[in-house]
């Protein structure tokens, strides 16, 4: 189990964290901080908990019937799974970007303006100027200016993926969760979210899970490895990928196994 390692300006702090579905215990004693306005990864074989991990972040796992968490996670020196939190306020501080790229059957101007509506942001210059931040944010805008009411739906792969991007980003989160969102997408769509997540670090504090160990090198400054639900290394991206403190991380990491 790797030790609590001290990171620069921590925005998120997992202290003993366990999550059982029904009596299966998912995640064990996970100790772990990010730090803020960096690229976190989160790496390891299929089933380890990564994604249950990131899902705890914004409370999703409370959407599951007979989860159970123990421990406590802090979000800002919150702990988030306290009873005054409203886990809908969360969201809006946590966003969250699936696999699956999954805009709406609406407009590309109406999908990144969605959560700005349900704020209650209404004046079509506010909007305008939002969905334009965040389209170029999303390093989308230069493709799709020109068609912004045409369907999201008839977009490629790659640019629903920066779509849900946009979507998340408009309603400026502090954080923003990527469960292995390129792993529907072809190297060049690719290439372009990563270039992309680079850039939103100036702005935001991401977190992605991804199976890509060649992306997480890339990419991230620091990664974390999971094993059985749980974190077997932490540390910095170059360090762990040069230098892993764990055999199983090693074995891992060339290749023989996972």
């Amino acid at each position: 189990m790797a030790e609590r390692m001290i990171v620069p300006e921590p925005i998120v702090n997992i202290t003993d964290l366990d999550l059982y579905y029904g009596k299966t215990r998912a995640l064990k004693r996970i100790n772990l901080d990010v730090s803020k306005k960096k690229i976190t990864s989160f790496i390891g074989p299929s089933g380890c908990g990564k994604s249950t991990l990131i899902r705890c972040l914004n409370r999703m796992n409370d959407l599951i019937e007979n989860v159970r968490i123990e421990g406590t996670v802090k979000i800002d020196g919150q702990d988030i799974y306290a009873p005054t939190v409203d886990a809908t306020e969360l969201r809006k501080k946590v966003g969250m970007v699936f696999q699956k790229p999954n805009p709406f059957p609406k407009s590309i101007y109406e999908n990144v303006v969605y959560g700005l509506r349900i704020q209650g942001i209404h004046k079509k210059s506010i909007l305008d100027e939002l969905c334009e931040k965040a389209l170029k944010k999303a390093a989308l805008w230069n493709e799709v200016m020109d068609r912004l009411h045409a369907n999201a739906l008839d977009l490629s792969g790659g640019q629903q993926q920066r779509i849900c991007i946009a979507r998340t980003i408009a309603i400026e989160p502090e954080i923003v969760l990527l469960d292995e969102p390129c792993s529907a997408l072809d190297p060049t769509a690719t290439a372009k979210i990563e270039d992309m997540l680079v850039e939103l670090k100036q702005d935001y504090t991401v977190i992605i899970v991804t199976h890509n160990m060649q992306q997480a090198a890339r990419i991230s400054d620091y990664t974390g490895f999971f094993m059985l639900g749980e974190l077997v290394e932490f540390d910095v991206t170059t360090e762990m990928f040069t230098n892993p403190r764990e055999k199983q991380t090693e074995d891992y990491i060339t290749g023989r196994f996972g």
